[in-house]
């Protein structure tokens, strides 16, 4: 998930003229950009406490549900969309199906129309690992944009409660550039994580660091998402395996055996204002604008989380 490039400009050239910049913001929340990147490596492996299970059986979509946001993807992120979502209106074979791929099944995701598909499986303290790999095609408004997808996890709510389109939930994202980043999809989920300024990136300007200033990711804020460590992903028609641990209100992201980020405290604020831990739901994928293929997604119980450490160099 990505908000348009040209609205995170509009909200910019609208502000006062005295108001901060969005990089002098970044500064002032993650102070002064990190001086050397960060080699991150993965320690303290869990051992998994059960049989790995598959969500997806090869063959159909079973135990998988299919939401569709708008006709029109642009109206996504309008404050009033003067519209109604698709839902589960009409057909969506042509949106989400099992094709053959590389000689094997996978779950095939258009990208035309947003939305998601969202397994069944209440998921609680697991390590979840799936491959991807990007199709030919991507599609309006987002052609010539980096192509998007993610894998969202702790999912709760409504369908369709966040821009008519997914369920809240905190986000793997899946991005060329950027697979990895931690996003928080819905104006009442809350995460913490560390951060550093990072000018050369686009607004938050916001990157992982191990040891950096913790920051709470409040969706519709300077802090709405967190970018990963590093750029592990393999270039685009090649397939990428993602590794997501979660034991609680805690997560690592891992691509392609690449620790890129790090997130606890996952909670979400009831209607009193509290904040409430966030430890289970279920996962869906996104369709966000770029055909996209996953196949090998499998969970297997864990109690502990791997250790994120910093390589010397």
């Amino acid at each position: 998930m990505w908000f348009d490039r040209a609205m995170v400009a509009l909200l910019v050239l609208s502000a006062p003229a005295t108001a901060q910049t969005s990089k002098e913001r970044a500064r002032a929340i993650a102070g002064a950009p990190a001086t050397t990147p960060q080699r991150l490596t993965l320690t303290d492996i869990p051992v998994p406490t059960g049989k790995p299970t598959a969500l997806f059986d090869g063959h159909s979509l079973k135990g998988w549900a299919p939401w569709l946001g708008y006709a029109d993807p642009s109206v996504t992120y309008k404050s009033d969309p003067s519209t109604s979502p698709i839902g589960t209106s009409r057909d969506t074979s042509g949106d989400f199906a099992v094709r053959s791929v590389d000689g094997t099944p996978a779950i095939w995701v258009n990208g035309k129309t947003w939305g998601s598909l969202v397994n069944q499986a209440d998921l609680r303290d697991y390590h979840l690992r799936l491959q991807f790999k990007w199709g030919a095609k991507t599609w309006a408004p987002r052609v010539t944009l980096p192509r998007n997808n993610g894998l969202l996890y702790h999912t709760h709510g409504a369908a369709g409660e966040v821009f008519g389109t997914w369920r809240p939930s905190v986000e793997f994202e899946i991005m060329t550039g950027s697979t990895g980043m931690v996003v928080a999809v819905g104006g009442k989920l809350r995460g913490r994580t560390s951060v550093t300024f990072d000018p050369s990136l686009i607004e938050p300007h916001l990157r992982f660091r191990a040891g950096g200033r913790e920051i709470d990711i409040v969706n519709g804020t300077p802090t709405w998402n967190v970018e990963a460590a590093t750029d592990a992903e393999r270039p685009i028609g090649e397939w990428n395996t993602l590794d997501l641990y979660v034991v609680g209100d805690r997560a690592v992201h891992v691509v392609n055996g690449v620790p890129v980020a790090e997130v606890h405290d996952l909670a979400t604020i009831a209607p009193d204002g509290t904040r409430r831990p966030l430890t289970h739901g279920h996962i869906q994928l996104q369709s966000e604008g770029a055909e996209t293929w996953f196949r090998a997604i499998t969970v297997e119980p864990i109690k502990t989380l791997p250790k994120i450490v910093v390589r010397d160099k």
